[in-house]
């Protein structure tokens, strides 16, 4: 090999091998124990989930309770409602790694949007409120898999040459700045 040929070694490591974002919408039916009058508010509290990868996706079950404050008897009285309601999401992973050395990955699963509420309504049968939720994932799989890194023939480079650093500021000219000429230019 001359001393200008690359080569490359194979190195095997730990990466995302995986990668996948769900956005998700639901609807769900919260039965309060008296007929509501009016929605007063509503929040979801206690969100709990897992991920485990099946197959090309990644299947992510959670929990949450949905509070509904609702008034009742033509708006003399209020209460709460609270149910825990279960979901599934299915994340299509839309990045794969074919070079994954082997099935046992780690999966991450990370809500970039905690369940929120986007709307509570008392139902047009009068008897539930129907709350509608929004939530979102990012999923990412983590396992060994394999990489190309090009290896230097002459070794590690100890100093690099000085005509690198040409770019840099000097020590007089930092000195010469003025710390307000951002103001200057936006005053004009």
């Amino acid at each position: 090999m001359s001393e200008n040929e690359i080569s490359y070694r194979e190195i095997i490591t730990k990466a995302v091998c995986g990668k996948g974002r769900k956005f998700s919408e639901a609807t769900h039916h919260i039965t309060p124990a008296h007929r509501p009058t009016s929605i007063l508010g509503c929040w979801i509290i206690n969100h709990s989930y897992d991920a485990e990868k099946r197959g090309d996706t990644v299947e992510v079950q959670g929990t949450y309770d949905i509070n509904v404050w609702f008034s009742y008897t033509n708006n003399t009285k209020t209460d709460v409602a609270t149910q825990t309601v279960t979901y599934t999401d299915i994340v299509p992973l839309s990045m794969k790694d074919e070079n994954v050395l082997t099935e046992d990955l780690d999966v991450v699963a990370r809500a970039v949007q905690q369940p929120n509420t986007l709307e509570a309504v008392v139902s047009e049968n009068g008897t539930t409120v129907d709350v509608q939720v929004e939530r979102e994932f990012i999923v990412e799989c983590i396992g060994e898999t394999k990489v190309a890194v090009a290896v230097n023939p002459q070794g590690i480079v100890e100093e690099y040459p000085i005509a690198d650093y040409v770019d840099q500021v000097t020590d007089e000219e930092l000195e010469n700045l003025d710390p307000h000429f951002m103001h200057e230019e936006l005053d004009k």
